[in-house]
């Protein structure tokens, strides 16, 4: 288990956790600041809205399923797009995360205000956020304290998991020691 937040690692919500914009959520850190906060959006929170409906011109650059994701509670009537490139490229309209993680390297924002056609061919996978998920100074620090959330290392396949679904349980199995078992608490812990 990671030690501190930074760019490019994961929280992953703790089972007790029930606050329904988090619960058994994934969410990749984009910003951090000590002084700032910290910003990053929900891995597993597909939604019933197609990028067709929203987004029309990057339909066919999104990794399925191609639908907005529900990146958290913060301006969700605002997109913000993920999306890796080969490795060694920076294409126009495309921001690296400063993370010097192997799992991010690749990653950054799109601009999806530019054309999508100079990222067609440039973009290895894509996804689409509504929103997104932010903190204020100490505020996640005090939420990790009060064990709210885990702070793990991302790996490559995080970010455009297939099965988004079973992301929360996929990366808290790949964990070592004891951390690894929360993977098995019931969604209802009462049936447990």
């Amino acid at each position: 288990m990671a030690e501190a937040i930074y760019v490019g690692g994961l929280l992953v919500a703790a089972p007790q956790l029930d606050d329904p914009n988090f619960r058994r959520s994934v969410v990749l850190i984009l910003e951090h600041d000590a002084e700032g906060g910290t910003l990053g959006v929900v891995l597993n929170r597909p939604s019933d809205i197609s990028v067709t409906q929203v987004l029309p011109t990057w339909d066919t650059m999104v990794t399925g399923p191609s639908v907005l994701f529900q990146g958290g509670p913060v301006q969700t009537d605002s997109a913000l797009a993920l999306a890796a490139v080969p490795s060694g490229q920076e294409p126009l309209g495309w921001r690296r995360l400063h993370a010097g993680t192997p799992a991010v390297s690749r990653l950054g924002t799109v601009d999806l205000d530019a054309p999508p056609e100079i990222l067609a061919g440039e973009i290895a996978q894509m996804r689409i956020f509504a929103g997104y998920s932010g903190w204020t100074a100490g505020q996640l620090e005090a939420e990790i304290g009060e064990g709210a959330w885990y702070v793990v290392d991302a790996e490559p396949g995080d970010t455009f998991y297939p099965d988004p679904g079973s992301l929360w349980r996929a990366v808290l199995r790949r964990q070592p020691g004891e951390l690894a078992y929360v993977a098995t608490c019931p969604d209802d812990p009462s049936m447990n």
